[in-house]
């Protein structure tokens, strides 16, 4: 595992982050100190920390990717937004193996929700 002066850095702004920013956000943030830093050091770093196991990577649909924290947690996702938040349900692998019958490596449960604004958007709307 190599870890390079940017995956350092990339790695310090999604984990001290709480709002599951996006790659350009990130290369944003980044590029406030770094400023010849490129999206393509930024992108290829990212997915280095993913795969290593290191960042979460969130997807939605119809959404850019988002990247979290390692530790275990859970998602809430606004259907109408796609604002996320997190939730601590607890770690439920052994429930699920035992539902399944087999062991799993990891889940990424994901509990869709409409928001206040948007619920009070589709109100509106319905007026």
């Amino acid at each position: 595992m190599i870890v390079t002066e940017y995956a350092k850095k990339i790695l310090e702004i999604v984990t001290g982050s709480h709002s599951h920013m996006t790659a350009e956000q990130i290369f944003e943030a980044l590029r406030r100190t770094n400023p010849k830093v490129v999206r393509a050091t930024v992108y290829n770093n990212l997915n280095r920390l993913w795969a290593e196991g290191r960042v979460r990577k969130v997807s939605v649909e119809g959404m850019p990717d988002r990247y979290d924290r390692a530790e275990r947690h859970d998602h809430l996702v606004c259907r109408g937004c796609g604002r996320l938040l997190d939730v601590d349900l607890g770690d439920l692998t052994e429930q699920l193996e035992q539902r399944v019958g087999r062991s799993i490596l990891s889940y990424d449960l994901k509990l869709l929700y409409l928001c206040e604004t948007c619920r009070e958007r589709s109100r509106q709307e319905e007026a």
